[in-house]
């Protein structure tokens, strides 16, 4: 296992060691001893498995109480996986990470409390996300901002992506910063 740190302080991608050959491959994806060598997590509370359709957008997503991050990986299919920074008093606040995450990369996405998250299913098949959070759901303590906000400019790779009512509604980014819990910095 191989960490990375991403431009945005907080952030990690986790290279996982694929063990394969012409009939498939092996893939140890968490082991708390290795983990936390590596100064990561290891106290998840929580194991989350999420299916979208071709050309599903979700998102973009945030649990402030209690503040939550989230471990995430592809098992089948592909997806676009995005972090914004929304931490007030952050130095990168408003800027995002974006990382390609499929079920043959071997990539996991850290991503702590005080970003918000959202994705999209690459190419033609269905997308299996499963991730790992570190405070229980509670759906009075979450939140979201708009995936298309001008402000936050995330260029997703879909033209035409499909969207839930919930996410076309969810608040701009400016209503976002009026309204912004206190997040920990990392």
């Amino acid at each position: 296992m191989q960490v990375h740190n991403c431009k945005i302080a907080g952030l990690k991608i986790i290279q996982l060691k694929l063990l394969g050959d012409s009939r498939g491959f092996f893939v140890e994806r968490f082991n708390a001893q290795r983990f936390a060598q590596a100064g990561l997590p290891t106290d998840f509370v929580q194991d989350n498995h999420s299916r979208s359709a071709p050309g599903i957008l979700r998102g973009l997503h945030y649990q402030h109480t209690p503040a939550q991050g989230k471990l995430i990986g592809v098992i089948r299919g592909r997806a676009w996986d995005v972090a914004a920074d929304i931490r007030l008093d952050s130095p990168t606040f408003g800027q995002h990470f974006a990382v390609e995450l499929s079920g043959d990369n071997g990539l996991l996405f850290w991503i702590p409390a005080g970003f918000a998250h959202g994705f999209c299913v690459l190419g033609n098949e269905p997308m299996d996300m499963l991730y790992k959070v570190t405070a229980p759901y509670n759906p009075e303590g979450e939140g979201g901002i708009r995936f298309d906000d001008p402000d936050l400019n995330i260029p997703w790779p879909l033209e035409q992506p499909i969207i839930s009512g919930r996410d076309k509604n969810l608040p701009s980014w400016n209503g976002y910063r009026r309204h912004a819990p206190k997040w920990e910095s990392t």
